[in-house]
């Protein structure tokens, strides 16, 4: 049985595995790796106490008539699961494509993932930041933080670029001139996410449920998450803030205390009737979103074909849903090629 490593427990990895799985079923012995405490990469979903959970990273997904069309049996698979259903919540200063068409996971968008992770029947390991990845013959030697490692037949990495770049052992020496010269290209944004959540008792009275903020320096976007998802489970309700791109570049490595006053203090003049809180919670996304993906890429990378080395995620293709869809599609083909 070929053992298969996926680096990366957010959207991309976690789809990469459910379908290696269906098309190889029991033939593959997969392992999905993540640095991070919980899953979800970017599609994170943060809870307090009984609060209504708060999607900190990707707060819906914007599907294009061409891509739902593409994309038909993702779509049907997770709204058939009640995994996704569409929105009805309006957003208010959005302007959207035409015939573009937003969805909304009911219980957080970090469920997107851990259904996919569920239908690869992987075995998860969290906590395990890799550091090396060296070719050992024909497998691949992984090793994560504590000096300890495994033996692979197949890596995939989907974690941000920049990361992938720090990796030690002979993996740099692997990577072509040119393919350093693409890597090197991609760009992200980052921001900031803050979290606010309320009692039960503490209504929010707000006549939006997602809302685009354009005359601020600091803020982004406000949801409202209970409204975003047509909730009324009688949680209590919180509210989630996005920070500018141009924020986050300038406060990147402040004191992670500082931001969340700084952008309290704007949250307050644009919201004066917010009540206190009983919580709050500050994300920082140093990675958020693509700004310059890998150019001319059919959605991954090869490092090596034997033994097999990819590199996929929404670098190698756009920052979205489907664009993380599409690097897994492509990485699929390969792997199956491959593995075969």
């Amino acid at each position: 049985m070929l053992r298969v490593l996926i680096v990366g427990a957010g959207l991309t990895g976690s789809l990469c595995a459910c379908l290696l799985r269906r098309a190889l079923q029991n033939r593959v012995h997969i392992q999905v790796w993540d640095k991070s405490r919980g899953t979800g990469g970017r599609m994170s979903t943060t809870r307090f106490s009984d609060c209504v959970g708060a999607d900190v990273g990707a707060q819906y997904i914007t599907s294009t008539e061409f891509y739902r069309k593409k994309h038909h049996s993702l779509y049907e698979e997770l709204i058939s699961a009640q995994v996704l259903e569409p929105m009805t919540c309006s957003v208010e200063g959005l302007q959207q494509k035409e015939n573009a068409q937003n969805f909304i996971s009911p219980e957080g968008t970090s469920h997107i993932v851990k259904h996919f992770l569920q239908q690869s029947e992987a075995e998860l390991q969290l906590e395990r930041h890799v550091t090396s990845v060296s070719r050992r013959g024909a497998s691949w030697e992984v090793e994560f933080t504590g000096g300890q490692s495994e033996s692979f037949d197949v890596v995939v990495l989907t974690m941000p670029v920049p990361q992938i770049l720090q990796l030690q052992g002979d993996f740099s020496h692997l990577l072509s001139e040119q393919q350093v010269a693409l890597l090197s290209q991609v760009q992200y944004s980052s921001r900031f996410a803050l979290v606010l959540f309320f009692s039960k008792d503490q209504g929010l009275d707000l006549d939006f449920g997602l809302k685009y903020v354009s005359n601020n320096d600091c803020i982004r976007y406000i949801s409202v998450e209970h409204q975003k998802r047509n909730n009324n489970s009688g949680l209590g309700p919180c509210l989630v803030v996005h920070t500018s791109v141009s924020f986050g570049s300038k406060y990147l490595d402040s004191d992670l205390l500082q931001v969340q006053t700084l952008i309290l203090d704007q949250l307050h003049k644009l919201l004066p009737q917010l009540p206190q809180p009983i919580s709050i919670k500050t994300h920082k996304w140093r990675f958020s979103q693509v700004q310059t993906a890998v150019p001319d890429c059919p959605g991954h990378m090869t490092v090596l074909n034997q033994p097999l080395l990819l590199l996929g995620g929404d670098a190698f293709t756009h920052s979205n849903f489907d664009g993380c869809a599409e690097s897994a599609l492509s990485m699929l083909r390969t792997l199956t090629q491959s593995l075969h």
